[in-house]
């Protein structure tokens, strides 16, 4: 069985996508550690990177390019200043040449050593391939960013759905009725027994570390998007929202930091439009950094990165301003596990499942997340979870221009909203009288990714980014 960790669903990274933007930067970093213990990266004299289906028809958009030639730079999405990469890419271009792994000068010439092939590869719609000469010969090899930030290769065939098996919880878990097993067996709430996976896989200590550096890169990317102005890159010409939105919210109490900032919204009027001003706006900040090469925790994945912060900003800003560290702590446990029972069940990429598997997964894991802070039991919290998806079955994906703005931004909102929506709702139910239960809209969402239409995954082929052209903006 996979094992995933609360760590591999949420990632930190570089927007503006997790499949082709932070999957392809890791894949160059995969790459380049095969080359080193093959001992073969000082023979490296050329490289040439293919990019297939998906990865190649919006590439472009969410900045594959650039994210391939960073990771062959040695980069790491988690450190590097994120104000320093458009330089970085334009010296690139105008030299033709990059620091490989950040050691020694190789002739790269974007234009031409980056190839974009529409043809999809059968095993993953997400598909790129490296190519190196070395010592005259060519040696090749082939990745798929399958979603999530995560990146598998093909060979890796004893699991149809290619698993990467990391571990051995001690509660093993693929669907929502084991967790749940598991919950009544133990006589523990959902992030509890998700806690007694990470701790047998590392101490407590370095979890809470982790689990806090996540919350402060959310926290982080909420403030900076509701405090910067001005117009998205990338063609569309969109304007930034959240920084209106908030301005005309914010109260007079003053602040200078993040932390301080959740203490001045806390004073602020709190009618039900206000609600969902101040949600929306948490969740439009976060995907407008997302869009703009900002930092972002992938949640499930980049273009869905804002509905968990929003609805865990909502629960410590509206509902408990007693809220701490261990709210935030149960609240990100319970979201990873209901997103790796989808990922294990289903997918978590819009290349493969339309956008019901970004958006509407990170709509589940919030829902089922904000229901356990609020009281609700370990059904009730999968009983969210599957409402939140419920609703969001057969979402497509049809970004226009290839860009994560249209519609991606605003569905974080809305994703947010039904996340708290569908919490309360499963507050007011009875498990007795459930009729869907979580692995029903699991199994139901992936045969709807199948049967969903190829132009409607991620291509930028079909819908809204056929029905309107970067002219129109």
């Amino acid at each position: 069985m996979e094992c995933i960790s609360v760590f591999d669903m949420l990632k930190i990274g570089v927007g503006p996508s997790s499949s082709h933007t932070l999957g392809p930067w890791r894949a160059a970093e995969r790459w380049i550690k095969e080359l080193k213990d093959a001992n073969t990266l000082h023979l490296v004299e050329s490289i040439t990177v293919d990019l297939f289906g998906s990865l190649s028809l919006t590439g472009k958009g969410h900045a594959t390019d650039y994210a391939v030639m960073l990771g062959l730079t040695g980069a790491n999405p988690e450190t590097i200043p994120t104000e320093n990469i458009n330089d970085i890419i334009s010296k690139i271009k105008n030299t033709n040449t990059l620091v490989f792994n950040n050691e020694r000068n190789l002739e790269f010439n974007p234009k031409t050593d980056i190839v974009f092939n529409k043809k999809f590869l059968p095993f993953h719609a997400n598909a790129l391939k490296f190519t190196a000469v070395c010592n005259g010969k060519k040696t090749a090899s082939t990745f798929y960013s399958i979603g999530g930030g995560f990146v598998v290769k093909e060979e890796r065939k004893n699991s149809k759905r290619n698993f990467e098996i990391k571990c051995s919880f001690p509660y093993p878990i693929e669907k929502g009725t084991e967790l749940l097993q598991f919950c009544k067996t133990l006589n523990k709430p959902v992030s509890q027994v998700v806690l007694e996976n990470e701790k047998s896989i590392r101490p407590e200590s370095e979890i809470d570390a982790e689990l806090k550096r996540i919350w402060d890169t959310m926290l982080d990317s909420m403030y900076t998007g509701c405090h910067t102005e001005g117009n998205l890159p990338g063609g569309l010409n969109v304007r930034r929202r959240a920084f209106d939105i908030h301005k005309n919210l914010v109260g007079e109490s003053p602040y200078t930091n993040a932390v301080e900032w959740i203490y001045s919204i806390r004073d602020t009027e709190v009618k039900f439009r206000q609600i969902l001003k101040w949600v929306s706006s948490f969740a439009l900040a976060v995907n407008e950094v997302n869009a703009s090469l900002g930092r972002v925790v992938t949640a499930p994945t980049n273009g869905s990165a804002g509905v968990i912060p929003a609805v865990l900003m909502y629960y410590l800003v509206i509902e408990n301003h007693d809220g701490d560290f261990e709210d935030i702590k149960r609240f990100l446990l319970v979201s990873s596990e209901i997103g790796s029972i989808f990922k294990k069940g289903a997918t978590i990429s819009a290349a493969m499942g339309g956008c019901q598997a970004e958006i509407g997964v990170s709509s589940a894991m919030a829902a089922g997340a904000l229901t356990e802070l609020l009281g609700g039991t370990a059904e009730q919290v999968l009983i969210a979870a599957e409402i939140a998806m419920e609703h969001h079955l057969g979402l497509t994906c049809d970004p226009i221009g290839g860009l994560v703005q249209i519609p991606c931004i605003e569905r974080n909102a809305m994703g947010a909203i039904k996340a708290i929506n569908a919490a309360e709702l499963a507050l007011d139910t009875d498990p007795e009288n459930v009729k869907v239960p979580l692995d029903k809209v699991v199994n139901t969402m992936w045969e709807t990714a199948k049967d969903m239409h190829s132009k409607y995954k991620e291509t930028s082929k079909g819908g809204l980014a056929v029905g309107v052209y970067l002219t129109d903006c």
